[in-house]
């Protein structure tokens, strides 16, 4: 399923509306990393500096996996996240060769605006604690009486500045710009909130139309969405906001809302929690996973960076064989999971090294024969292994005579089957290892007779 949502092929853009500043790099982190998570901000954080930099220039997924140390299903986990919090929106184009996502990251809330929404305060609190959020509250917000017995003497323009009579050029005020304006509230559609049915037990005189303005609107249907009330119990919240002029004010709703909620559910505050996106994609197995497939969980959702280093015991990669598996992503288009049993499959038969053009033309084989997932790779490398062979042996033009002792050929651990069916009919394995002993026989009379 989260091939059908991003791939690490795919292109992005990346548009930045706004200067951010270090302020905004503090709310980022004490107000909503708690919510989002330390992937999520990363991400933003990464997009930022690397939007700085962009001119419209596009770039592939997988550089951001390289980036973060993750992979793609966290990338996009991550960007859900976001978008949902109101910090980046995303639009996506098909073009011939794939996908392109443009990325607009938005300026996080100012901390009067975060804190007074009545989602995002209740949210924040839910997940640091009373303590903590009356610690966050103190040093973004401001005492009011800060200037209590101060004048304010500032001079105004008037006072600094008059027209002259001297002449310019003349400003045109046609010209066509889009305004950097911040965002002043969560994006929260509220929709899907039955606001007819809330006014239908609410009389003209009790409640006027005109207390409920799109602001008062708003509050409603966050409330009710954040308690989990019915419009029919949001009816008497409204009751109990209704100030001496008819009036429904933001603070006067909160309040109403928290004290019908104590009095009639509970005296505990609600708490938020993330949906995960990926229980509907990927089913729960009533039994564990073979050791084939945890193998091939591990080969589509690791980085062939990683999967490199691991084939190295730990061993950092070199800068070439790095920039040869990110070939065959950004370039050729092939999963991820297929690049890392490529990988495996051709080090262990060239006794570690990498080599370009063995790689390839098994690449362009894959490619040709619509190789989508790690086990489709996996089968076809087992039964074209023989003609691997050949290739290697084309390839590296080996000469005839040497005295070097014929070594045992090295292929993948998955080469061989080791799961229930093998085990029930191992004659495939067998026949093969038979194969292969009987060609290191022949190979060995043959260095006999030449020595």
């Amino acid at each position: 399923m989260l091939y059908k949502e991003l791939q690490p092929a795919d292109m992005y853009m990346i548009r930045l509306p706004y200067s951010f500043s270090d302020y905004d790099r503090q709310l980022l982190t004490l107000l909503y990393q708690p919510l989002v998570g330390a992937e999520s901000i990363s991400l933003y954080l990464t997009l930022w500096a690397d939007g700085e930099a962009q001119n419209n220039e596009q770039s592939p997924h997988y550089q951001l996996m390289n980036v973060l140390g993750v992979s793609i299903g966290k990338i996009f986990q991550a960007r859900i996240a976001l978008e949902a919090i109101g910090l980046l929106r995303t639009w996506q184009k098909s073009e011939n060769d794939g996908r392109v996502f443009y990325y607009e990251l938005t300026a996080p809330l100012d901390a009067e605006s975060f804190l007074k929404d009545p989602l995002l305060s209740m949210f924040l609190l839910g997940k640091i604690g009373e303590n903590a959020y009356k610690q966050l509250r103190s040093r973004f917000i401001q005492p009011t009486n800060w200037n209590d017995g101060f004048t304010d003497v500032s001079r105004t323009f008037m006072d600094v500045f008059k027209p002259s009579s001297k002449t310019g050029n003349a400003v045109s005020y046609a010209d066509d710009f889009q305004s950097k304006k911040r965002m002043e509230s969560l994006p929260f559609y509220f929709d899907q909130f039955d606001f007819a049915l809330l006014q239908e037990g609410l009389s003209e005189q009790l409640v006027p139309k005109s207390a409920m303005t799109i602001e008062a609107k708003e509050v409603i249907a966050k409330l009710a969405f954040l308690y989990n009330l019915h419009p029919v119990e949001m009816q008497k919240v409204v009751i109990l906001a209704l100030d001496d002029e008819l009036h429904l004010s933001e603070a006067r709703l909160k309040k109403a809302c928290a004290d019908y909620y104590k009095l009639t559910v509970s005296k505990t505050a609600p708490v938020m929690e993330k949906i995960e996106q990926s229980a509907k994609a990927v089913p729960e197995k009533s039994q564990p996973l073979s050791k084939e497939e945890e193998l091939i969980h591990y080969l589509e959702t690791t980085a062939p960076a990683v999967v490199l280093k691991d084939i190295a015991n730990g061993k950092e990669p070199i800068l070439a064989d790095v920039q040869l598996a990110n070939h065959f992503v950004t370039h050729f288009k092939m999963p991820i999971g297929v690049v890392n049993v490529l990988l495996q499959y051709v080090l262990l038969r060239t006794d570690m090294k990498l080599t370009k053009n063995y790689a390839e033309k098994i690449a362009s084989h894959w490619i040709r024969k619509d190789v989508k997932t790690a086990k489709q790779a996996m089968e076809l490398a087992r039964s074209e292994h023989e003609q691997y062979i050949k290739w290697k042996s084309e390839g590296s033009k080996q000469k005839s005579y040497t005295k070097k002792p014929v070594r045992e050929e090295k292929v993948p651990d998955w080469f061989y089957k080791k799961d229930e069916e093998t085990k029930q009919s191992g004659e495939k394995t067998n026949g093969i290892q038979d194969i292969d002993q009987e060609r290191q026989k022949l190979l060995a009379d043959l260095n006999a007779l030449k020595r």
